[in-house]
């Protein structure tokens, strides 16, 4: 690592005790520093977090965020899910301290080349098959960021000769200060995440600061079909170049070529990987087949344009299970994609009533209550030969903490009615 002297002895508080907050502290403690959590949940809510914390010597305020626990501190590390608004940033700007995103501080300590990837969908995707075809070069490579770890808890290991296949939301990159990838890719944008954001620009402009630091030595690779997309460049000190999809690559796949082409990778070893790459998992995820009726988790679909592409990826019919919490976007999208390929719609969550407003009467909507209630109601709606698809275009903070155990739970599910059916 570098820099690893400025955090010595430095008064550093972390904001959420989740798994970014938990790989900061620990490495905030190995390193010298004297160390603070807040976190409004209650301790109980927070006891298995709690104890996987390094030492009893980094303070925890739990249940609240109190101003006097929040003062005195040089240095605020905010966790993903914590807004420009909220009341302990709010409270840090009172007294002047700085406040930085998780991913800033790692970079501060990471001495390896980072390959940084945004845009509003297709993030985890190809984060994963740069990681792979970088490996499959013979380098090493951490996976890290949204997916995965977090940064924090694998740059202790990286060295200059390393690489990071790093994915980020437009919520981190709102706190950074000096991140500066070497390779920045924006791979689309859409109308997403206004329920943290005010608008459409204000999305943007956090998408845009992936380039911010960049000169003339680093590279912003560009979708050239997505036309605002493509207008960045005009903005970028960087070297623009481009990548679209075509009949022989995706767009994920064509902006992964084009990260290899720039590190020197050879075309032939990216196909290999292509070739082998069976997927991640809560995308498009094939869960098992119950009486002719096939189970497909796409939790991790929280776009209303993850859905339209998976709709359009699936040659049957569907029963599609969506909802959770509303992000200001416009559910209707799915219409022209989904017209005579949807059998019937299952909604769940907070977003339930908006989404049925959206799609009826042109399809068939039931709700459910749970989604143990939503998998049991989609497999008596399908019929031998349909799919039934877990395609939320929702965020999971409503009834679960994130697309992970909303995915896992979807599978348990299906395998438990499995058993009963079959």
């Amino acid at each position: 690592m570098k820099n690893t002297e400025y955090f010595k002895s430095k008064k550093v508080i972390i904001v959420g005790l989740a798994r970014s907050g938990i790989a900061c502290a620990n490495l905030l403690y190995d390193l010298g520093a004297m160390v603070s959590i807040t976190d409004n949940k209650d301790a109980a809510a927070l006891r298995v977090n709690v104890d996987l914390l390094k030492s009893k010597d980094i303070k925890l305020e739990l249940g609240s965020h109190s101003e006097e626990f929040i003062k005195g501190n040089e240095l605020m590390v905010i966790s993903p899910g914590v807004e420009n608004n909220a009341q302990p940033v709010l409270t840090a700007e009172k007294f002047g301290i700085p406040v930085i995103s998780e991913i800033e501080f790692a970079y501060t300590l990471c001495p390896a080349q980072i390959i940084a990837v945004t845009g509003s969908s297709g993030k985890s995707t190809v984060t994963t098959l740069i990681g792979k075809i970088i490996e499959a070069a013979g380098k090493k490579v951490f996976v890290c960021g949204n997916i995965g770890n977090p940064f924090s808890a694998d740059v202790a290991g990286m060295k200059e000769s390393d690489f990071v296949s790093l994915e980020v939301s437009s919520f981190q990159l709102e706190r950074i200060k000096n991140f500066k990838p070497k390779i920045a890719l924006i791979l689309n944008f859409a109308k997403n995440h206004l329920d943290r954001h005010k608008d459409m620009q204000e999305y943007l402009d956090a998408k845009k600061r992936i380039f911010m630091n960049q000169d003339k030595d680093n590279f912003l690779v560009l979708n050239s079909k997505d036309q605002l997309v493509k207008g960045l460049a005009t903005e970028a000190r960087s070297k623009a170049v481009f990548f679209s999809d075509s009949a022989e690559f995706n767009p994920n796949e064509a902006a992964v070529m084009e990260v290899g082409s720039i590190l020197g990778i050879k075309k032939d070893l990216i196909l290999k990987v292509f070739k082998a790459f069976k997927g991640i998992e809560h995308r498009m995820e094939y869960v098992l087949e119950i009486n002719g009726v096939k189970f497909i988790n796409d939790s991790k679909a929280t776009l209303v344009e993850s859905t339209v592409w998976a709709l359009k990826n699936i040659n049957n019919r569907v029963v599609l299970i969506c909802g959770g919490r509303h992000k200001g976007v416009d559910y209707g999208i799915i219409k022209s994609t989904a017209s005579g390929k949807i059998r019937r719609v299952i909604v769940i969550g907070e977003a339930a009533q908006i989404i049925e407003k959206a799609l009826a009467p042109e399809f068939t909507v039931e709700h459910a209550s749970s989604l143990p209630d939503a998998v049991n109601k989609a497999y008596s709606f399908a019929e031998k030969g349909d799919s039934v698809l877990l395609s939320p275009m929702c965020s999971s903070f409503d009834m679960f903490k994130n697309y992970e155990e909303r995915g896992r739970a979807f599978k348990s599910l299906v395998v438990e009615l499995n058993k009963e059916k079959v």
